[in-house]
């Protein structure tokens, strides 16, 4: 027997992204949030602000694209916690 908890999936797509001058937030279709420390992608934290909000769903949902600055974050990197390669502490 299943329960309806165990028979619902996960909505990992994208539905909104926000970035401020401290972290970029990914809110998915299942409703949760992911928040990251905008450090992390450097393209983005050297982006200016309309830069920044100029970004577009990508990947059937699973993906952002910011086009002025050649960016493409996946919601399953967001979810491990993955910086941007070659970003140093």
């Amino acid at each position: 027997m299943t329960s309806s908890a165990q028979s619902e999936t996960a909505d990992i797509r994208v539905r909104s992204v926000s970035i401020d001058h401290e972290r970029l937030v990914v809110e998915l279709q299942d409703g949760r949030a992911i928040a990251a420390p905008i450090v992390w992608y450097p393209r983005l934290r050297n982006a200016t602000p309309e830069q920044r909000a100029n970004w577009e769903i990508s990947g059937a949902g699973y993906g952002i694209h910011w086009p002025d600055v050649d960016e493409d974050l996946s919601t399953e990197g967001l979810l491990r916690g993955a910086p941007a390669p070659g970003w140093n502490r």
